[in-house]
Parts: C-alpha cells; sequence; structure tokens
C-alpha cells in the first residue's frame, strides 16, 4: 500500500512538472491566446468594483463579463500567472515593467510591459498596460490597488519555443525595465539578447526599429511591431498605419497634457477614440481608460493591434510596441466597442459607406 502510494505522489510530480506552459482560459484549460478588458472605477461617472473585467479568447465570439475577479487567481490571468509562481525555479521567465512593483520608476526605459515564460517546448508572453504588475515569483499572485482605477488591457499569446528568439530581438528595441528573471544556461544560445538584458546589459541594436512575424502554438499569424528610444516619432501614426495600409482608431490613455490629436497629414489617418462601449453596456471615457489599442477602420481590413505606448508627445520618444493581428474574432469585439455614438465633436471627412456618419461621432480631434 505504501510503494503504490508513493508511485502515485512520484507520478503526480511528473505529470505536473512536464505541463506544457501556456496562457489559460477561465477553466484553467490551454488556449492559442485571450485578452482581458479590465473595467475601469469610474464609468461615466458610475463607481464599480474597479476589478472586474471582460474576457475573450479564439472560441468566444464576444467579450464576455468573467465571473471572476482580476485579483483572483482564479480567473485566466490569475491561472496562467500561478504557472510563474509555482514554477519559477525550473524555467525561463522575464518580468518587465517601466513602473515596476515596489521599486522606483526609471524613465531612460521603454514604455513597455509583459511577462515571457516558456521551456523548450513552447510558452507564453503577456503584454499589458497594468503598472507595478504583476508581483515578484517569490511572492503571491496578486493585482496592485493601484491597477484598479483606470481601464486595463492584457494580452497573452501561447508560443512554440522557435518563435522565442525572434522575441528575444523584439526586446532589444523596447528596452524593458526588467526587474526580475531567469535564465538557465540550457536557453542562452537561443535567446542570447534576453540573457543579456536579465544579466542587466543593454543589447546593441542595428536599426530604429523592427517588424516580426509570429506564429501563435496553433498558427495564428501576429505581427510584433517593436520601436526603440532612437525612432521619435508616434507609433500609430508614423509607422503602423503605413505599414498595415489601413486608416486606424486609436484607445489610448488620453488623460495628459501632451496628447496628440487625430492625424490625416500622411497617406493612411490615425484617429483618436473618444468613448469605448463594451457590452452590457460598459461605456467610459478614454481618459478613464490606460488601455493602448487600435483597430482598422475599413471593415475589410480587420486589423486589431493591443500594445505599449499612448499617443502623447512625451513618448514619441521611448521604446514600445504593438501586437497586431488580422483575426475575426478579434477584430469584430474590438470594432463593436465603437458602436454606440456619443456626441458630435467634429467629422474629419464626408460619410462614405466605409466610413459611415455614425461612427465618425465616436471620434475625437
Amino acid at each position: 500500500m505504501l510503494f503504490r502510494l508513493s508511485v502515485y505522489i512520484l507520478l503526480f510530480f511528473i505529470s505536473f512538472s512536464e505541463a506544457v506552459i501556456s496562457c489559460l482560459n477561465e477553466d484553467g484549460q490551454p488556449v492559442d491566446w485571450f485578452i482581458i478588458y479590465k473595467l475601469p472605477i469610474y464609468k461615466m461617472e458610475v463607481k464599480g468594483s474597479g476589478v472586474d473585467y471582460m474576457y475573450l479568447d479564439p472560441s468566444v465570439m464576444d467579450f464576455q463579463m468573467s465571473k471572476h475577479t482580476v485579483n483572483s487567481s482564479k480567473g485566466a490571468l490569475g491561472r496562467t500567472l500561478t504557472q510563474l509562481y509555482s514554477r519559477y525555479t525550473v524555467r525561463f521567465y522575464m518580468l518587465y515593467n517601466d513602473a515596476p512593483p515596489e521599486l522606483k520608476y526609471p524613465s531612460k526605459y521603454g514604455h513597455t510591459k509583459g511577462v515571457l515564460m516558456f521551456d523548450h517546448s513552447q510558452g507564453f508572453w503577456l503584454t499589458h498596460s497594468v503598472p507595478h504588475f504583476p508581483p515578484f515569483p517569490e511572492r503571491n499572485y496578486s493585482y496592485p490597488s493601484t491597477g484598479k482605477y483606470y481601464g486595463q488591457t492584457l494580452l497573452c499569446i501561447t508560443y512554440n519555443y522557435t518563435q522565442f528568439p525572434q522575441i528575444s530581438w523584439q526586446l532589444a528595441y523596447l528596452n524593458p525595465r526588467m526587474y526580475n528573471c531567469s535564465v538557465p544556461m540550457a536557453f542562452r544560445p537561443d535567446i542570447a539578447v534576453m540573457a543579456q538584458i536579465c544579466d542587466g546589459k543593454t543589447p546593441a541594436i542595428k536599426n530604429r526599429r523592427s517588424l516580426q512575424k509570429l506564429k501563435s502554438v496553433r498558427g495564428q499569424t501576429f505581427f510584433s511591431f517593436a520601436k526603440s528610444h532612437n525612432y521619435v516619432d508616434d507609433i500609430y501614426t508614423g509607422w503602423v498605419a503605413q505599414a498595415l495600409g489601413t486608416d486606424l482608431l486609436v484607445e489610448s490613455w488620453l488623460h495628459q497634457a501632451h496628447r496628440l490629436p487625430s492625424n490625416c497629414s500622411l497617406p493612411r489617418h490615425v484617429m483618436n477614440i473618444d468613448r469605448v462601449c463594451l457590452p452590457g453596456p460598459q461605456m467610459f471615457r478614454s481618459y478613464e481608460d490606460h488601455s493602448k489599442w487600435c483597430v482598422s477602420y475599413a471593415f475589410k481590413d480587420q486589423w486589431t493591434c493591443l500594445g505599449d505606448l499612448n499617443r502623447d508627445s512625451g513618448q514619441a520618444g521611448r521604446g514600445g510596441g504593438l501586437i497586431c493581428s488580422q483575426s475575426s474574432v478579434m477584430y469584430k469585439a474590438f470594432r463593436q466597442a465603437m458602436r454606440q455614438p456619443t456626441r458630435a465633436v467634429r467629422a474629419l471627412a464626408p460619410p462614405t459607406a466605409e466610413k459611415p456618419a455614425y461612427l465618425l461621432l465616436v471620434l475625437k480631434s
């Protein structure tokens, strides 16, 4: 009897150690990608909890209100990061945030936030907009009280190990404020840039920006735009809209005094979103929302991007990036976030079949 019990215990630990590292959904099952839209505490003067969130993954046709809260370890975010807190001693991981938890804010780094964790099989890259998050691996999972006030977005994508050397190069351009990491020797030849960052060094880069095509573990194509501080321009206007060949509607934190106006000076235009309306309805203003995302104006293009940078003149000279996809699920969910008009501010162009009048009403110059 004792021998049989010992075998069961051994098998449990073997299966636990060999479990694949992945983004996990609301039920704790592996998923190709997920997006969390954490709702702001105030939505048009109506006070909420500050920890409620909406959830989206490839199996969900639109944002759904989660039964969990973002500070709970039982939701998708908590379940995914629990892999880090329970197994961080035996895998590669990196935590970076320009406003890290428990440390001073160093402005010399890129305006970028994320978590990577993987083994030689696969892992995840979580990019997000939450300052002071996540906690150090030695701590248990928690969500900062400072992250409750504004809306926030978090994008988790599962990749095969073969994609992480490319991601490693992207980090060189982002210049992340790494505050905790581990790079076992077996990984260092493949991800030399990440190893340098973990060692406190600044990797050399040849260009001012880098665009990489990535494939998720289930074959979804993503494009990673990463700019260095040497590329001094609004990433949305000067690069992403022109590279994707589409006009963009951009949601970013319009709370600061140096926010950029909508821009129609280049072949592809970039327009600020004034308000967001998620299912429920959950409506809030851009200055109540710290998230950073954009969608293509033209329905036929179906581009959705989530990332690091606000449309703010002070951030034009900082590293940061966006991850873009033509996922129809992503595009439909974010495009419909502008389905309810607010007051008319100024029409940027006459209404057309592709740019109807009701959509122009939610834009702010």
